[in-house]
């Protein structure tokens, strides 16, 4: 048998294993916000029908993992090779979990795909909220303390450091007091943005135009044009006793 027949047969077993134990814990997530009763017929069918969709995506998720991968090799000079990124990388680790745990989602599962990111949140420190759109070749260098609120909007070839939050400005309320739970609360990051470590971005309307640099430890809360950098007022920077 040839390599890439092996390596075929490999996966295709791999798959016919995974596919009974994915599907039953799809079901368990699906049953869970049922308000039937926990012999729904439908649940199960629901999460069937999930299973095979979701193995079907999974070609597409790889290939975009591929993407990232390469981006993380072109943007840390430290990277030895693709398979130490795959292997090493932390930002790597959440990003994976983080594209499973979407297409989870975008299907329909609604528990399960917060345990998954929690989980890489937990080994990481990388905090993505499954339901973020992150388009391709997205590299997070080091990554611990770095959080993606729920509607961020993240575009092509952005990468980010350490420490930034993509969050929420503030949490709009109903008239009776309760938080709003729809809209847009997370900002968006258009195409080839870079974000340096400490950066915080809040807001729902807050948009960072195309080819922007956002500075170290930087505060952003309003929209930016393409191609702006931000950076600290170096005159507030000091060197010696306070």
């Amino acid at each position: 048998m040839k390599g890439e027949d092996r390596q075929a047969f490999h996966v295709e077993k791999l798959l016919a294993e995974i596919e009974p134990v994915l599907s039953h814990q799809i079901w368990l997530s699906v049953q869970l916000e049922c308000p039937r009763d926990h012999t729904c017929p439908h649940c199960h069918e629901t999460a069937v029908e999930i299973t095979q969709l979701f193995l079907e995506a999974l070609p597409d998720i790889r290939r975009a993992l591929m993407l990232d991968v390469q981006a993380a090799f072109d943007g840390d000079p430290a990277a030895k090779s693709l398979a130490e990124i795959i292997l090493a990388y932390p930002g790597l680790r959440a990003i994976t979990i983080y594209r499973l745990a979407h297409e989870l989602l975008r299907l329909g599962v609604g528990l399960m795909p917060r345990m998954m990111t929690e989980h890489a949140h937990q080994r990481t420190g990388i905090d993505i909220h499954p339901g973020a759109r992150i388009g391709e070749s997205f590299f997070i260098d080091h990554g611990t303390g770095v959080v993606i609120g729920e509607t961020t909007d993240i575009g092509k070839n952005v990468n980010i450091y350490q420490g930034v939050t993509l969050g929420a400005l503030s949490f709009p309320k109903d008239e009776r007091g309760k938080i709003i739970r729809e809209g847009e609360r997370h900002p968006t990051i258009e195409d080839d943005v870079v974000i340096y470590a400490g950066a915080t971005i809040l807001g729902g309307t807050t948009v960072i135009g195309a080819g922007s640099i956002i500075g170290g430890n930087t505060w952003v809360t309003h929209s930016l044009p393409p191609g702006t950098l931000v950076v600290t007022n170096p005159q507030e920077q000091r060197i010696g006793s306070s």
